[in-house]
C-alpha cells in the first residue's frame, strides 16, 4: 500500500498528450486549448468613446461650445473638433480627430443653439464623493489599450469556457486547435448488480456507480461509453474489459478490485498486457483504488464498488489525469475554513476524506457519514476535506482546505 501522494505522482507522472484537431468554435466548450490564441487586430481597433456624451478638447471645457455633429457607435466622424466646438457621441464611436476629453450626458446642459455646456465646476465634487476631476484621457478607450495585435490572449492548456469563447470570437478564431476527447469505457463489476430501471431481489443492489462514474466524464466533457454490467465470470468479464481497451483510451472499472473470490480484475488486467503501477493506496474511502497502463496510451482506473469511493477517487485521480492527458493544467479550487465543530475518528492510519457543508456563519460542518457507501451523505454536501495520517482529532475552529464537488 502506498500513500496518497505517491499514488497522484504516479499518475500525473504517466500522462501523455493526444492528438489535435481543429473544431468549430462554437462547439469548443469545454475543450482543452492545444495552441495560443493571437488577437489579429488591436483592442480597442480605435480610440473610441467610454459613455454618451460630448468629445471636445480639454482646454475649452468650462467654455460654451457648439456641437458640430452627432457620432452614433458604427459611424466614422466627418469633422474635426476646433476651438469651443464639441461633437455628441455615443458609447462605442470612434473619437473625433483633436478631442482629447468626453464628458457625460449627465453632466450637460444643451440650449436651443445647437451649444452645450459642461455643467460641473472646477471646484464640485460628485455627492458620494467618489468622482474625480475630469481629466484629459476622461471616458475614452485608447487604441490597443486592452490587447495589442499579436499579443497572446489566451493560453495554451485553457479548459474553454463562455468568457473563452467571447475572447476567441473578438479575435476572430472561429477555428480553435484543441486536444482530442478522451474516449473512456466505463464498467461496473458484480453479480449482484441490477440496472436501476430493475428492481432488486433480496441479494442484488441497483447500479450507481455506472452512471455516477459517466455523469463524472461528462461533467468534463469527454466521451463517456457505457459498457454495462459484467457480471462475477472471469470469461466475461474479462471480454469486456478486452473490449472497452481496443475501443477507448481509459478503461474506467468499479468493483472487482479488492481482496475476494470473485475479483477478477487484477488478474484480467495483466492478462490483458497492462502493467498495475498500485492496487492499493492508504486513503479513505478508496483503499483498492488501482491503476495501469499499457504501452504510451491506455490506462486503466478500478475503483472500489462502494459509491462514495469510486466518487471521490474519481475526482482526486482520475479526473487530473484526464485533464493532463488533454494538455489542461488543471488545478482544484481550495478554500480555507474553519471547522464549526470538533472532528474525531478511530483511526489515524490512512489519509481521510469527509464530507462537509458551508454554515451561515463562514465555517464547515462536517455531515453525518457512515461510511463508502452511504452517497446520500455525499450528495448534500457543499465540499470534501482531508484528515492527514496520524490525525484523529481536528479542534473547532482548525482552519482546513475545503475542495468544491
Amino acid at each position: 500500500m502506498i500513500k496518497f501522494e505517491q499514488a497522484y505522482k504516479i499518475v500525473m507522472q504517466t500522462s501523455v498528450k493526444i492528438k489535435t484537431e481543429e473544431i468549430a468554435l462554437q462547439n469548443s466548450l469545454g475543450r482543452v486549448l492545444a495552441a495560443d490564441v493571437f488577437s489579429d487586430m488591436n483592442m480597442p481597433p480605435f480610440d473610441k468613446s467610454a459613455m454618451d456624451g460630448f468629445a471636445c478638447r480639454y482646454e475649452d471645457l468650462y467654455n460654451e461650445l457648439e456641437i458640430i455633429e452627432v457620432i452614433p457607435a458604427g459611424k466614422l466622424p466627418e469633422k474635426q473638433i476646433g476651438k469651443n466646438q464639441c461633437a455628441k457621441i455615443m458609447t462605442g464611436a470612434p473619437l473625433p480627430i483633436n478631442a482629447d476629453t468626453v464628458f457625460i450626458v449627465e453632466h450637460s446642459r444643451e440650449t436651443k443653439n445647437d451649444k452645450v455646456f459642461y455643467t460641473k465646476k472646477r471646484t464640485d465634487i460628485d455627492i458620494c464623493n467618489i468622482e474625480k476631476k475630469l481629466s484629459k484621457k476622461s471616458n475614452i478607450c485608447y487604441t490597443g489599450e486592452d490587447v495589442k495585435k499579436g499579443e497572446i490572449v489566451l493560453s495554451k492548456g485553457t479548459i474553454i469556457e463562455a468568457q473563452h469563447i467571447a475572447i476567441m470570437a473578438s479575435v476572430g478564431c472561429v477555428r480553435p486547435l484543441v486536444s482530442r476527447q478522451v474516449k473512456v469505457g466505463v464498467i461496473a463489476t458484480g453479480s449482484e448488480l441490477v440496472e436501476p430501471h430493475n428492481v432488486p431481489s433480496n441479494s442484488q443492489i441497483r447500479n450507481s456507480n455506472g452512471l455516477q462514474t459517466v455523469s463524472q466524464l461528462i461533467n468534463i466533457n469527454v466521451i463517456a461509453n457505457y459498457y454495462g454490467i459484467a457480471k462475477d465470470d472471469e470469461l466475461i468479464t474479462y471480454n469486456i474489459i478486452k473490449k472497452a481497451k481496443n475501443e477507448n483510451d481509459i478503461v474506467m472499472i468499479s468493483g472487482g478490485v479488492s481482496m475476494g473470490d470473485f475479483d477478477f480484475v487484477p488478474h484480467i488486467l495483466k492478462k490483458l498486457d497492462f502493467e498495475i503501477k498500485f492496487d492499493r493506496v492508504a486513503v479513505q474511502p478508496g483503499k483498492p483504488t488501482t491503476f495501469a497502463t499499457t504501452g504510451k496510451n491506455k490506462f486503466c482506473f478500478g475503483m472500489p464498488g462502494n459509491p462514495v469511493s469510486s466518487f471521490v477517487q474519481f475526482e482526486l485521480l482520475a479526473k487530473p489525469f484526464i485533464y493532463k492527458l488533454m494538455g489542461a493544467d488543471f488545478k482544484t479550487d481550495n478554500i480555507v475554513m474553519p471547522l464549526a465543530r470538533e472532528y474525531s475518528r478511530k483511526r489515524d492510519k490512512r489519509l481521510s476524506w469527509i464530507p462537509i457543508k458551508f454554515t451561515n456563519k463562514g465555517e464547515i460542518m462536517p455531515i453525518e457519514y457512515h461510511g463508502s457507501a452511504h452517497i446520500n451523505g455525499l450528495a448534500i454536501a457543499d465540499g470534501i476535506i482531508s484528515v492527514p495520517i496520524g490525525t484523529k482529532i481536528l479542534t473547532k475552529g482548525t482552519l482546513v482546505n475545503v475542495r468544491p464537488i
